[in-house]
């Protein structure tokens, strides 16, 4: 008798722990989200002197898979044309997060040697062309860059980006939603 109440609570345990954590098991893949993350994404101002004359630019880098907006002092003078603005604020999404913004979990997903030109001959008007072609580009990357674009001279101070490559595809054009602030992955170009 003693034995077989031992092997039933046994058989008990054992079922609980095959149970997990209470969550089923399905066979439909579910998009949860991000993984939580404890980083806060807020930045403090630097400490140092701004550059003198230099502008004020807005970027948004990556925390826990989400943009997040962050003003940088430009020490370049201010710029022009659409083209000079788009060169100025790659520059600072190319630039590696200081040690500051790295500790609030900021990185960047633009990759180094990325650069930017005016349209071409036969391109819409606002057209920026990219060395890589967008759809090559990361994810995440490609969103930091529409979002800081949209809404700047870069991009006609419109919410639209229009975005190529080096090749002869044409352009196409890419929206900066809160939705895609929250969900980078969602960033589509029609």
């Amino acid at each position: 008798m003693r034995r077989t109440a031992r092997t039933a609570a046994l058989a008990a345990a054992l079922c609980a722990l095959a149970a997990g954590c209470g969550i089923r098991g399905t066979a439909v893949p579910v998009d949860a989200g991000s993984a939580p993350s404890r980083a806060s994404c807020l930045t403090r101002p630097a400490p140092a002197t701004p550059p003198p004359n230099g502008p004020a630019l807005t970027v948004q880098l990556v925390c826990a898979s989400q943009l997040a907006p962050v003003v940088r002092q430009h020490s370049a003078p201010g710029a022009e044309r659409p083209v000079d603005m788009a060169r100025a604020l790659l520059d600072e999404l190319r630039r590696q997060p200081s040690s500051a913004e790295e500790g609030t979990g900021l990185s960047t997903d633009v990759p180094q040697r990325l650069t930017v030109a005016g349209p071409r001959r036969d391109d819409p008007a606002g057209t920026l062309r990219l060395s890589t072609p967008p759809d090559e580009l990361p994810q995440l990357g490609l969103a930091q860059i529409v979002c800081t674009f949209a809404g700047t001279a870069a991009a006609g101070n419109r919410r639209s980006v229009l975005l190529g490559g080096p090749g002869g595809e044409a352009p196409r054009s890419y929206v900066c939603t809160d939705d895609v602030r929250a969900h980078p992955e969602n960033l589509q170009g029609d």
